[in-house]
């Protein structure tokens, strides 16, 4: 099938257009309103410095659900004893920019290039893109970020200074997200690290309807710090 090169609407092809291994369209921008239009129909941007912008929808797709969230008995401990203090959004462009800096196993660069975390950020300003982080000492030790719509939030990337923290942050962020009523967590590609905290393989077609039935759903949109707290 052909690569869709993308018009200055923030509109995308069908994602059952897709190539086989997810890539959909080339171009456009990384304006609010087009990563809002393709988080909403499981899409999403991946690309490095050296290449245009490429736009995703990948089957199978790795999910995580809240409910289903595995933690050892180690993990269950770390959190137990407070280990790290586990804040949302105090500190969003440090997140995404520790992200695009952590090594990746098999890659070279990163693929959060500057263009990215000015995105993300703009979203994060919105109220849409959000950062759960691990403190300990008072120094940011680990984290991870996404965006959010409706009751899905669809997680970026991690990383971690200190072993344990970007674990720590996700799960507790799990299990904030199920509290409030979350349906799931986008994984989007396997990691292992994801698999070992009961993320799974589900088809695309699958996710799809799981997103359509929640994106209308109450979300959170603002300071996930303030509107999480209840939780």
């Amino acid at each position: 099938m052909p690569v869709y090169k993308l018009i200055d609407l923030a509109v995308f092809p069908s994602v059952e257009l897709s190539e086989p291994d997810g890539l959909l369209a080339v171009g456009g921008d990384l304006s609010n309103a087009r990563l809002i239009e393709a988080y909403s129909h499981g899409i999403f941007p991946w690309y490095s410095s050296d290449t245009p912008i490429l736009w995703w929808s990948p089957d199978p797709r790795f999910v995580l659900f809240p409910e289903k969230i595995h933690i050892s008995k180690r993990m269950r401990r770390v959190l137990k004893k407070g280990v790290f203090d586990i804040r949302f959004d105090t500190a969003f462009r440090e997140v995404i920019t520790c992200c695009s800096k952590a090594p990746r196993e098999g890659q070279d660069g990163t693929w959060i290039v500057p263009d990215m975390i000015e995105a993300y950020t703009a979203l994060h300003q919105e109220g849409y893109a959000h950062s759960a982080e691990a403190w300990q000492n008072g120094k940011l030790v680990g984290g991870l970020y996404g965006v959010s719509l409706g009751a899905c939030f669809f997680g970026e990337s991690m990383f971690a200074r200190v072993t344990d923290a970007s674990k720590a942050a996700f799960i507790t962020l799990a299990q904030k997200l199920g509290n409030a009523g979350f349906a799931v967590i986008d994984s989007q590609l396997h990691t292992n690290h994801l698999e070992s905290l009961g993320a799974e393989h589900i088809s695309r077609a699958m996710y799809l309807e799981i997103l359509n039935a929640n994106l209308n759903a109450p979300g959170m949109v603002g300071d996930w710090g303030i509107l999480l707290e209840p939780y």
